[in-house]
């Protein structure tokens, strides 16, 4: 196995963006809040969360269906607003957590390096700032989606920009939300983006140690239906590291995933398509689950 040296050393100077913006919250005070700012809020939550799900995760990082340059590119811009860097380099991160999952070699694994730098940490190290474009050689055939990596703050800036401005409208013409545009740049920027870290992040932090295993797999990955209501059905980790190509995450009707809701609507609008499925013996009558066969096992003993 190649050998990757993980120097584990955190320096909040290196993201110092992604410092200030924990702080940035603090200024609430100043901004007070109003229904459309929370509304606000909450929809860039999802909206956004569906962008590094549907796109930075299961299309960027596992082409698990196809789609047009042009929503490619709507996914590559839609996940940078969530600023958690460019399409090339959270492709390749992820896709080095598959190849190392959970050993020494992975760069953020709550059972190898504890649960602090899983979830945040890892993010504060130099080591993990560049992007490793030998990762994403199907990706970087796309100019535009270099672009976007390169100029990775140009979406979210635009966003809190469009933001301040529509706050301002607001506050001008129909001053009786009790809204504006600092305040609207708050809820709908500053702390959507902080609450969609920490969502995003405990698909490291917590789906590698908290959640049932279904399926035997070379790491630790859990189902947690806890991860998959709040990051819209990443939350199936166990399902997707036993079949990661797979575009739905929830294998069963039961298991919640919006994300795959949202691609099944546009798939019959034509605007996805080739999407790739859990492989057929999940759902065969004969299949046994790894941990249903065990407890069979040490019952027939």
């Amino acid at each position: 196995m190649e050998v990757i040296r993980l120097k584990k050393k955190i320096n909040v100077l290196e993201s110092p963006g992604f410092v200030l913006m924990h702080f940035a919250c603090l200024l609430v005070i100043f901004t007070g809040v109003s229904w459309v700012a929370l509304l606000t809020c909450v929809g860039l939550y999802v909206v956004r969360m569906f962008g590094i799900t549907a796109g930075y995760h299961r299309y960027f990082s596992h082409r698990s269906y196809k789609t047009s340059r042009a929503f490619q590119f709507v996914l590559a811009w839609l996940g940078a607003s969530a600023a958690q860097q460019g399409p090339l380099w959270w492709a390749a991160h992820h896709r080095h957590h598959h190849k190392y999952s959970d050993t020494e070699n992975d760069v953020h694994s709550p059972v190898t390096q504890g649960f602090f730098w899983s979830h945040i940490g890892w993010l504060l190290s130099a080591d993990h700032r560049s992007t490793n474009y030998q990762m994403v050689p199907d990706l970087t055939v796309y100019p535009e989606l270099r672009f976007i990596n390169k100029f990775y703050l140009l979406p979210p800036a635009v966003l809190a920009i469009l933001l301040w401005v529509a706050g301002t409208l607001l506050e001008t013409h129909f001053a009786g939300l009790g809204t504006n545009g600092w305040q609207m740049v708050m809820w709908g920027f500053v702390i959507s983006t902080v609450v969609l870290y920490h969502g995003t992040f405990t698909v490291n932090s917590l789906a590698h140690v908290m959640g049932r295993r279904r399926f035997e797999t070379r790491d630790d990955s859990r189902n947690s239906l806890f991860v998959a209501l709040i990051t819209l059905g990443e939350g199936w980790h166990n399902n997707h590291h036993y079949y990661p190509s797979s575009e739905r995450q929830g294998f069963f009707w039961w298991e919640v995933d919006v994300s795959h809701y949202v691609l099944r609507v546009l798939g019959w609008l034509r605007v996805v398509w080739d999407v790739k499925a859990p492989p057929a013996r999940v759902y065969g009558k004969d299949f046994v689950q790894p941990d249903l066969a065990s407890q069979q096992s040490t019952r027939a003993a």
